[in-house]
């Protein structure tokens, strides 16, 4: 057994992201400036984005992708129920009415026959479907060629919720890279939180055609006409027209420090992950009590979280003991996630009952996710083949 605990997701942070900071401490730049908009620059160029807005979360993304649809009452978006509850709250927040479709037995990603159902039913109820909001869930990209048909059928813009999928790809195209090269517009929201595959401690961007990128920068910052964003430079003017009812979702200089030698480093993170990831399939396959992550022929895996199924006709414990099993042997987990339509909010509202989306729930009564982050070593990993070994061993039916 470990000596000491196993944290689920530290960040990994270097000396040359403190020295950033520190630097950016020191110039006259500490909020939106000259860093985010490097930042901008070399993120859309990584992942091959027309345009990148800096914003302060995933979540912030989300919501200023809708507003700059033009998404509001009246409107529905169809979105997942296996997913953490910001996707349908960005959603909430336009006055627009989310509208689940159940998920894909395998990769658990939102199930395009699902949503051409939810389109037709939503329609049949007066509603005005306006744009799907797919969830690249642990870092596996969701069918994106399905789902930009029935975008392109039903005139329908498209918003991905990116934040475990960088640098997932799709058909040997990055996520964050597809804009209007479907025909249809594409926005991608990725999170920089602390637990993701790359980090700013809070953070996000946002990446899609430069039209509508020019747009949400307006909405992201209380709806500030474009020039007011240098008015404090020397060339700026203090003069500003408000535009829109925006919001105050800007990244700041001192979160793109972390985010430019984060960026840096991501394929040598991504290569670390892909080593443990490895380690792990290669130790579990042979365990018939687990179900291992899916990963599909043309999908490029960000794995962001590396989640297993328990069988548990084949295991003599429930998935909450079997976390506690873990943490007994101070192996920290987590479950990603609880079911949109299970939490009161959404169920008292909206009138969700558990069995409306049979997948997802099934899934959820049996995932687990280890740990998989960049800092782990090989004896880290090992340890955590050995605990979920010994507790599969002990508790077999």
């Amino acid at each position: 057994m470990r000596a000491t605990f196993l944290p689920f997701s530290p960040p990994l942070i270097g000396e040359e992201e403190i020295n950033e900071v520190v630097d950016t401490l020191r110039s006259d730049w500490i909020t939106t400036g000259p860093k985010v908009k490097r930042f901008e620059q070399e993120f859309a160029a990584y992942v091959g984005a027309p345009a990148a807005l800096g914003l302060s979360s995933c979540t912030a993304a989300l919501h200023t992708s809708l507003a700059a649809l033009g998404v509001g009452a009246g409107d529905c978006v169809v979105t997942t129920p296996m997913t953490f509850v910001s996707s349908v709250h960005a959603v909430e927040h336009t006055g627009a009415t989310p509208v689940l479709a159940d998920v894909e037995p395998d990769t658990l990603n939102i199930d395009p026959r699902r949503v051409a159902e939810a389109i037709d039913a939503a329609r049949a109820r007066g509603l005005r479907v306006r744009a799907l909001l797919p969830v690249h869930l642990y870092g596996h990209p969701c069918d994106m060629g399905a789902l930009v048909d029935l975008a392109r059928e039903y005139h329908l813009a498209v918003v991905e919720d990116a934040a475990h999928a960088l640098p997932a790809s799709f058909d040997g195209r990055r996520v964050g890279s597809f804009a209007d090269r479907y025909g249809v517009p594409v926005l991608s929201c990725f999170s920089f939180y602390a637990t993701k595959n790359l980090t700013t401690a809070e953070g996000g961007m946002l990446t899609g055609p430069a039209e509508l990128i020019d747009e949400a920068r307006v909405w992201s910052l209380h709806g500030m006409s474009r020039d007011a964003w240098n008015r404090y430079g020397e060339r700026g003017s203090w003069f500003y027209e408000v535009v829109r009812p925006g919001f105050k979702y800007n990244l700041t200089d001192i979160q793109a420090a972390l985010g430019l030698h984060q960026l840096r480093k991501l394929d040598a993170f991504q290569s670390r992950r892909r080593e443990i990831v490895r380690r792990y399939s290669e130790a579990f396959a042979p365990l018939e009590e687990l179900t291992l992550p899916a990963e599909r022929a043309g999908a490029g895996h960000a794995w962001h979280l590396y989640v297993v199924r328990l069988n548990l006709e084949r295991l003599r414990l429930t998935r909450d003991e079997f976390i506690e099993e873990m943490r007994a042997r101070r192996v920290g987990t987590s479950v990603h996630f609880i079911p949109v339509h299970t939490h009161p909010y959404y169920r008292e509202r909206y009138g969700f009952k558990p069995e409306d989306f049979p997948a997802a729930m099934s899934a959820f009564r049996r995932i687990v996710s280890l740990p998989l982050n960049p800092r782990m070593s090989d004896a880290d990993a090992d340890d955590v083949i050995e605990a979920v070994g010994d507790i599969v061993e002990k508790f077999r039916r």
